[in-house]
């Protein structure tokens, strides 16, 4: 597991159990996600991982999973690094 990854769950962990969750499951299918956790996350984001979500970013592939989430974090991380 990468950091940004355990980062994630560690998060994850403070709303919901997360001991049984992969990587790869869709936590808006699963029901763990409201729109009030969403705002949290995308906020807790930006500021753990010092990106900007702009609105082109919000699309739910970008966050139903651990793994999408990770993957959004390092695209932002490179485009900033490349700026």
């Amino acid at each position: 597991m990468d950091e940004n990854k355990g980062r994630i769950r560690t998060f994850f962990s403070g709303f919901f159990r997360t001991n049984q969750l992969k990587d790869s499951d869709d936590i808006f299918a699963l029901g763990f996600v409201n729109s009030l956790f969403a705002m949290q996350l995308v906020m807790w984001l930006e500021k753990e991982f010092a990106i900007a979500i702009n609105d082109e970013d919000l699309d739910i592939a970008n966050f139903n999973s651990i793994d999408a989430i990770s993957s959004l974090i390092n695209r932002k991380s490179l485009a900033t690094v490349q700026v």
